[in-house]
């Protein structure tokens, strides 16, 4: 959302840090896949913004597009969220052949890799930020997700914190 993800900061004594925004309820939803080569463990992230809530529509089509870009079969490894579900279904009967799913157990994020990229970029790269709009933040979330997807070891990282050896 538009509004800042307020963390712990440094700043000089005395000049407490103060962030001015006004309450706005603009929304931008993504959704991902951190991808593992079965032969060569070469890691991907791929990742779509949506300026609205993500439906199963939406994670359909972002899997045939990822799909298409693997050129092979795909194992999906899914927590048990409704949209996925419903994507779920959509996938495996129009594509039997070429998609298997696996599923998280209910309530494990630890287990779910993509969950630490939310984690970094949330945490880690947008801690404090304060978009001007919603493009400027649609923008901010693209680029660390591209500086993410351009470094293996912490995509590799977040396999090694959800304890999953590749």
């Amino acid at each position: 959302m538009l509004q800042p993800l307020v963390r712990r900061t440094w700043a000089p004594r005395g000049h407490t840090p103060v962030h001015y925004s006004w309450d706005r309820h603009d929304r931008l939803s993504v959704v991902s896949a951190v991808t593992l080569a079965p032969r060569r463990h070469r890691l991907g992230l791929y990742f779509n913004l949506h300026n609205a809530n993500i439906t199963d529509v939406d994670v359909y089509r972002f899997v045939m597009a990822v799909r298409r870009h693997a050129r092979r079969p795909l194992t999906l490894v899914l927590d048990r969220w409704s949209v996925h579900r419903k994507a779920a279904k959509r996938l495996l009967g129009r594509h039997p052949e070429s998609i298997r799913i696996e599923w998280l157990p209910p309530y494990a994020p630890d287990l779910n890799p993509a969950e630490q990229v939310w984690n970094r970029t949330k945490y880690c790269d947008l801690a404090n930020f304060l978009p001007n709009d919603y493009q400027h933040l649609c923008r901010a979330v693209h680029h660390s997700l591209q500086r993410t997807r351009a470094m293996p070891t912490i995509l590799r990282s977040f396999f090694k914190i959800a304890e999953l050896n590749l």
